[in-house]
């Protein structure tokens, strides 16, 4: 059982940031992959971002050069730097482990006003 936290959520401005982290309750650099995910309302989950324990991230089209995935590995925690955010931004955001199954977090509110 892998146990996500997730924080940073709120409010902001179009154009601004936030920067979500993610708690987790093992050694992250025994899972491969970590992530984040997000669901506005009547949308279905979408990918935002994952991070790979070799190097590398993915990122949903919609963020690509807005968003930024990284990893400390000796916090044991994974954070998420949103940029330039847009009111199409908003959403649950929900931190993501695959460790001998899938884990989620209880998500984190993203609201960005007009």
């Amino acid at each position: 059982q892998v146990q996500l936290v997730e924080s940073g959520g709120g409010l902001v401005q179009a154009g601004g940031s936030l920067n979500l982290s993610c708690s987790v309750s093992m050694p992250i650099t025994k899972i491969n992959a970590m992530g984040y995910y997000r669901q506005a309302p009547g949308k279905q989950r979408e990918l935002v971002a994952r991070s790979f324990m070799g190097g590398g991230a993915t990122y949903g089209d919609s963020v690509e050069g807005r968003f930024t995935i990284s990893r400390d590995n000796a916090k044991n925690m994974v954070y998420l730097q949103m940029n330039s955010l847009k009111p199409e931004d908003t959403a649950v955001y929900y931190c993501n482990a695959n460790y001998l199954g899938v884990f989620w977090g209880q998500g984190t509110q993203v609201t960005v006003s007009s």
